[in-house]
């Protein structure tokens, strides 16, 4: 009979050497970092461009209702009655307008930020002059009944540097994300208790039995 030497086997599992915890860590960060890195330089650049209005008093009226009306023409800047001459001057659908173009007022003062945004510069710009010269237009036609006059403040020029995020701020997201994941997985995975032993304990196989059995 032939007697078997090999001896136990252990299992495949304990042939690998575990990988460090912080490894999970490493791999989240690296990958997360590509793939933000990554979406940073393929996705399409935007531009955004400012235009402002002011709001004026006539004789009639007081500056405080000029600061009201300032409130009041921030909202109706992009309604449909004011998008739809703004169309004709930006060369774009009232769609895109309403997509692309936000308004924003001060409390203090009584001015009207236009600002739109494309993924070409000069669009961007004359997208707000559009919106600020039809709005301005609409404003003065009902100047003898509001005693407030709206003028235009500050054009907007065509920028000269994309208003999104650079490809290295999107890296820095996704290793930030990708570094919470790593460290997730390292809470929840199960974990080995002292208690239990690295491996099964060997037993001995069949043929190892009946030799040792037959020395005896």
């Amino acid at each position: 009979m032939t007697e078997n030497t090999a001896g136990p086997r252990r299992p495949a599992l304990t042939r690998t050497r575990a990988l460090p915890s912080w490894s999970l860590l490493a791999a989240g960060l690296v990958a997360g970092s590509l793939l933000g890195g990554t979406y940073g330089l393929v996705r399409t650049p935007t531009y955004t461009a400012t235009s402002y209005v002011v709001a004026v008093p006539t004789d009639k009226s007081e500056p405080a209702s000029a600061l009201g009306f300032a409130q009041a023409y921030g909202r109706v800047a992009t309604q449909l009655a004011v998008l739809g001459d703004a169309q004709v001057w930006a060369g774009v659908p009232v769609k895109t307008l309403k997509s692309s173009v936000r308004t924003a007022t001060s409390p203090d003062a009584p001015m009207v930020a236009i600002t739109a945004t494309s993924s070409r510069p000069d669009l961007a710009a004359d997208m707000a002059n559009a919106v600020s010269r039809a709005l301005t237009r609409h404003a003065n036609d009902t100047k003898a009944e509001t005693s407030v006059e709206l003028q235009q403040f500050a054009r907007a020029v065509t920028p000269t540097e994309p208003s999104s995020v650079s490809p290295a701020v999107t890296g820095m997201v996704g290793a930030s994300a990708g570094g919470l994941l790593g460290g997730l997985l390292l809470l929840v995975r199960p974990r080995r208790t002292s208690e239990e032993p690295a491996w099964p304990a060997s037993v001995p196989s069949p043929a190892t039995a009946a030799d040792v059995h037959g020395q005896l």
